[in-house]
């Protein structure tokens, strides 16, 4: 008995050991199912990729994500999209992704004026933006304004609905809905707040923008979440189409187009290749659902009504092979490389490392598939077993020799035409393996003829959260990487323990890095070189008339510190709980129940309206 007690130990290790090296890949690992797009450009708009220091004229199709910052000229005007969220920012505004995935936003704002209207914040989720001098935190649905004066002196924060938390200078600052306050100074804040006001021409035009999206034909049948669902609108319409359900056609198109075919490819981490299309409506098409070719033309049937689909950087399948490659000819030496576009119910295999769970959730979001059909794919290592829809329709593969693959070069005016024979000779490539180079990392786009000035981009900023590591830069240049001290760690006092946590020390610019003008913050460790903050002051009752109110402090709760998830399960769903929203029930001509067409005369109805205020526990309630 003693000697069975002994062994047990042991052979606990030893599973541990094996379980450890032999590489399996966690949810932690997964890729973000969300990014941001830059939607709307006018005037002129800067991109630099995230640890580069090229800037380069903004694409609206290219993901954003992690490390990717933006300028915007004098006079310029952007919207973003993070799902649901809309984000719009005014000329002469740097910001830059410093986190952004499954549960997480947080925003650099170093200069310039940024809008954000917020229709759904799940729980658990954390919207934060970090200014030169406190970091604001979104905690309800709303509209909410930040402004940050040239100097990175002053931030104006304006909560038009909603409600929200500002931290910084030893001091928190809690906001309510039809509040304005500025904040001066760094070390120490100088509090001036007041009521909201009227409108200038920038509300206004973020409030023109908001009534676009709400009367948005495509919310009928796509979530709100799906980046780019209002471009579809004006650009196609809506059929329903036998087996398949509602697909959405494109009418302005060319004779002989294609899904994928017209735009380029460029490398963007983590996922890696990624599918940038020319057409201005080409960003949901094209990361979520799939295409199905209908009576000779081309239909995207989208996903379950799910709240949250994951995004995915191209739904292709690519094919080559020794034979695939000696019968096609592809001019500029290297090689080619070919792809198709996925099917309904067909399984997307990523080529870049995955789990098995975020295999599943990026494939039952976006088509109607059985999880259990997905995992066969999935483990399924001969994958030239499986059948595709598209496969031998020589009209739906797209062919151009490696040079123009890798160099972001236009896909459209290179594409080496393929006949069946030469199909028939295709492999389908798992195991995608082709080497980008720098030019597929910054993009063939046009050199940035403005860019932030170096007082913008050495700029401090203060914040509550810590964001992971930069990007390494495509050359593998060092880049120091962020020393965060988050709250709660040895030597520190703990909130669990009940004592009053850490306040946030301003984050130092990292000096001779070869991130160049990547904006880049660092919260200082080590508790001889925290910057410890002043005290909380004692939270005073709010005044009814307030035109020059003192700081409505309060005992400093930080929002939850969420793990690094990498891949949460669409809210409200899960695998058990999805079912075929067009197959297996037979499809009416009419919109599906509860969205049906307006009566003539009236207008769908609205979500939250823009301005009004969100529900907020009672006056009771919050004096308990």
């Amino acid at each position: 008995m003693r000697k069975t007690i002994l062994l047990f130990p042991v052979l606990i290790f030893l599973s541990a050991l094996h379980f450890v090296f032999s590489g399996p890949v966690f949810a932690d690992d997964d890729p973000p199912g969300r990014v941001a797009r830059l939607n709307y450009i006018q005037g002129s708009i800067s991109f630099q990729p995230g640890g580069e220091t090229d800037w380069v004229q903004a694409n609206p199709n290219r993901p954003l994500t992690i490390g990717d910052s933006l300028w915007t000229d004098r006079n310029a005007r952007g919207e973003m999209h993070i799902g649901s969220f809309a984000i719009r920012v005014g000329g002469e505004t740097g910001i830059t992704f410093l986190n952004l995935d499954d549960r997480t936003v947080q925003i650099q704002l170093a200069q310039g004026t940024m809008d954000v209207y917020v229709r759904r914040l799940d729980g658990g989720d954390a919207f934060e933006i970090d200014t030169p001098n406190l970091a604001f935190t979104l905690q309800r649905p709303g509209e909410y304004r930040v402004d940050v004066d040239p100097n990175g002196n002053a931030t104006a924060v304006t909560v038009r609905s909603g409600e929200g938390e500002a931290t910084g200078g030893g001091s928190d600052y809690h906001m309510d809905s039809g509040d304005r306050a500025t904040f001066t100074g760094t070390d120490s804040l100088t509090y001036d707040g007041g009521q909201a006001g009227g409108f200038d021409d920038f509300d206004s035009w973020c409030h023109d923008r908001d009534d676009r999206e709400e009367h948005s034909q495509s919310a009928r049948y796509v979530s709100r979440d799906v980046i780019g669902y209002d471009d579809l609108d004006g650009n196609g319409e809506w059929r329903n189409v036998p087996d398949y359900g509602y697909a959405w056609f494109p009418t302005r198109v060319e004779a002989g187009w294609a899904p994928y075919r017209y735009g380029h490819w460029a490398w963007v981490a983590p996922w890696g290749w990624t599918w940038v299309e020319d057409e201005p409506w080409g960003f949901a098409p094209f990361h979520y659902g799939r295409w199905a070719e209908v009576d000779g033309a081309w239909g995207w049937v989208p996903g379950p009504m799910v709240v949250r689909p994951v995004y995915a950087p191209a739904l292709v399948v690519f094919v080559g092979g020794p034979r695939f490659g000696m019968s096609m000819s592809f001019g500029g030496g290297g090689g080619g490389v070919a792809w198709f576009p996925l099917g309904p119910r067909e399984v997307y295999v990523p080529p870049y490392r995955t789990s098995v769970r975020y295999v599943q959730n990026v494939n039952v979001t976006n088509t109607t598939v059985n999880v259990v059909n997905v995992t066969n794919v999935y483990n399924n290592v001969s994958v030239n077993k499986v059948t595709y829809m598209h496969q031998n329709n020589v009209q739906a593969v797209t062919a151009v020799s490696h040079d123009t693959f890798v160099n972001a070069r236009p896909v459209a005016a290179a594409n080496v035409r393929v006949n069946a024979q030469q199909m028939q000779g295709a492999e389908v490539q798992r195991s995608f393996a082709v080497a980008p180079v720098r030019q597929s990392v910054v993009g063939a786009g046009a050199v940035a003829t403005v860019r932030p000035p170096a007082a913008v981009v050495n700029r401090q900023v203060v914040a509550k959260m810590a964001p992971p590591p930069p990007h390494a830069s495509f050359n593998n240049a060092p880049v120091q990487a962020r020393n965060f001290r988050p709250v709660g760690t040895p030597g520190q006092q703990s909130q669990q323990q009940g004592q009053q946590p850490q306040r946030p020390a301003q984050l130092q610019q990292q000096q001779g890095q070869q991130r160049g003008q990547q904006p880049q913050i660092q919260q200082q460790s080590g508790p001889a070189q925290v910057q410890q903050q002043p005290p909380v002051q004692q939270p005073k009752q709010q005044q009814t008339q307030q035109q020059s109110r003192p700081p409505v402090n309060q005992t400093f709760t930080p929002p939850p510190q969420n793990p690094a998830v990498k891949f949460a399960p669409p809210s409200k769903t899960n695998e058990d709980t999805y079912h075929p929203h067009q197959f297996e029930k037979p499809q009416s001509s009419t919109p599906p129940a509860g969205s049906a067409a307006p009566p003539p005369g009236k207008e769908p109805p609205k979500s939250q309206e823009r301005g009004k205020d969100s529900k907020k526990p009672s006056d009771d309630k919050e004096k308990k």
